[in-house]
């Protein structure tokens, strides 16, 4: 799969909208293929097209609910829709599957954003 190393070369390169690009005809072509998903997602991440990689994330995460890496990426994506409340769970999700110091850090930071927008002003 050249196509896929070439988008990893990219995406680590830190160019990832060009990564994006060489990754959506292999989703397309192989809409089941979760690792080249799971880059595109990435990769549309990283190029702030966030609701592109939210759909991404979201399929992921319908075919399998325990990979709390997607379910991570997908809460730091809702985060940067600036929809911490949505972000929160699927951050807590990823946290309480794995012991990752950032997946922890992630819950404290939006948990507190959710607070503050809670409390009367």
């Amino acid at each position: 799969m050249e196509e896929y190393r070439r988008a990893e070369a990219f995406f680590a390169a830190g160019e990832p909208a060009e990564a994006a690009r060489i990754l959506e005809p292999i989703v397309a072509a192989e809409p089941a293929n979760s690792e080249v998903r799971l880059l595109l997602a990435r990769a549309l991440f990283g190029a702030a097209q966030l609701a592109r990689a939210e759909e991404h994330l979201r399929v992921l995460i319908d075919r399998d609910p325990s990979d709390h890496y997607a379910q991570h990426v997908l809460g730091r994506t809702l985060e940067r829709q600036n929809r911490p409340a949505d972000a929160l769970a699927h951050l807590r999700l990823a946290a309480a599957m794995s012991p990752h110091t950032d997946y922890h850090e992630a819950v404290r930071r939006v948990a507190a954003r959710v607070d503050a927008r809670r409390r009367p002003r």
